[in-house]
């Protein structure tokens, strides 16, 4: 999804031509970035018993998705950003990719909502406080504005932190769901769908931002060795490998807990999952993997939005001042803007109305770039009924979304989609007005 610095910063990752190894660790690396932490929780509540196979059927969806951004980054070899797929698709309406650029930094903003809540949550627990709200609200705040003065003050962290964090937590976590099977009680799962069929599917809409981040690789393919092979491989790959660490990792907190242990915990469920299974110590290894996750991608989106952010500013497609930088090149006003909305987003929502506008919102993005490969399938030799079939499938799993939110709750869902309409039209307003001024 991000411009060609994301591409410069892969290449300082990776000084010679990128392998199948590499691209799958950027693609798990990119999910497995504070969102499991923070939906177990999230998909116990709603599915129930079948929580590990809602994390199946994301896991489809994904793939689903996936195959767009294949055909379009094999064809179009470039940075690979959403927002570039639809002004191929659509070089005579200007407007779609605008709104899309738009669309998608509002999905940078509830995934660093997302991830600070997070933050705040697990690190509450690990301080002795699980219960209480400020203490998540004080450290959703601190990191936030940690990494703020950071990314303010132009300090990247080094590619290889980034890489041993990615490793550490994926070692983590896989270790974690090895022992942790040894423990499951199958008759917890009795019965499997104790809430019913479609709370399962309900489920999978809500928590899919656990799988936003494979759409890196993308950004990868002019530093790949041999694209044509491994840009496929690495995509469907990290995509499958995520799937199934979250799918394990729901069998343990559904077959190790009670329903009503892992909702008291919702916030940190997988803290709470560790405990039974390897005791004190357990919580506490979670609990730091998962700040070490949700700090790593609270650094590395804001550092990516903040620079889509402003080159959308010199385009004309956002407010010019978003372009503005400092004496290091830093986009000061973009951070600024995005560390505001963020902050204000993770204090006044709760987890569920974070999980699910950020999920709505990367379904948003993945039907626009499903829609270009569509468009462009005499270029990108796309099979019209798979591609068909992803976008049908990513436009139910939205539909479900927004059926759940206007019966539940319709004040959140009519917030959520006034949003869309407004930042479509502010969107079109800004890209007219730059069209206009180019002409004179």
């Amino acid at each position: 999804m991000l411009f060609k610095h994301r591409n410069a910063k892969i290449h300082r990752l990776y000084k010679d031509k990128l392998g199948l190894k590499e691209l799958i660790a950027i693609g798990v690396g990119g999910m497995i970035g504070g969102g499991i932490f923070s939906v177990l929780g999230i998909a116990v509540g709603l599915a129930g018993n079948g929580a590990p196979i809602s994390f199946v059927i994301d896991m489809l969806i994904a793939l689903a998705a996936g195959y767009h951004y294949v055909k379009l980054c094999l064809t179009f070899r470039d940075d690979g950003a959403s927002y570039t797929y639809l002004k191929r698709a659509f070089p005579d309406k200007p407007f779609i990719s605008s709104i899309e650029g738009w669309v998608v930094i509002l999905g940078y903003i509830g995934t660093l909502a997302l991830y600070s809540f997070t933050f705040g949550a697990y690190g509450a627990d690990l301080l002795g406080y699980p219960s209480s709200n400020l203490v998540r609200m004080i450290l959703s705040v601190l990191v936030l504005l940690f990494f703020y003065y950071v990314n303010v003050r132009g300090v990247r962290s080094s590619g290889v932190t980034e890489d041993i964090i990615v490793y550490v937590k994926i070692i983590i976590l896989s270790l974690f769901a090895v022992i942790g099977l040894a423990r499951v009680d199958v008759h917890r799962f009795v019965p499997l769908m104790n809430k019913g069929v479609l709370p399962v599917f309900l489920g999978a809409a809500v928590i899919f931002v656990a799988y936003e981040g494979f759409q890196l690789i993308t950004n990868a393919v002019a530093e790949t060795e041999n694209p044509d092979r491994d840009i496929p491989r690495g995509i469907y790959g990290s995509i499958m490998i995520t799937g199934l660490i979250y799918f394990l990792l729901a069998v343990i907190a559904v077959g190790t807990l009670s329903y009503h242990q892992i909702i008291t915990a919702k916030e940190y469920a997988l803290a709470m999952v560790a405990q039974p299974v390897l005791g004190v110590f357990g919580r506490v290894l979670i609990g730091i993997a998962a700040l070490m996750a949700t700090s790593s991608a609270v650094n590395s989106t804001m550092f990516g939005a903040s620079r889509m952010m402003a080159e959308m500013g010199e385009q004309g497609i956002m407010p010019k001042f978003l372009s503005k930088r400092n004496e290091k090149l830093v986009p000061v006003a973009a951070l600024t803007v995005l560390f505001i909305l963020s902050l204000l987003f993770s204090m006044l929502g709760s987890l569920s109305i974070i999980a699910e506008f950020s999920s709505l919102t990367f379904l948003m993005v993945s039907i626009g770039v499903s829609i270009a490969n569509i468009k462009l399938k005499e270029k990108t030799h796309a099979h019209i009924g798979i591609a068909l079939a992803g976008l049908v499938l990513m436009a139910i799993t939205s539909t479900t979304i927004i059926g759940y939110l206007l019966k539940t709750n319709p004040e959140e869902i009519l917030v959520i989609l006034g949003l869309y309409a407004v930042v479509s039209v502010v969107a079109v307003t800004y890209m007219s007005k730059s069209f206009k001024i180019r002409q004179q």
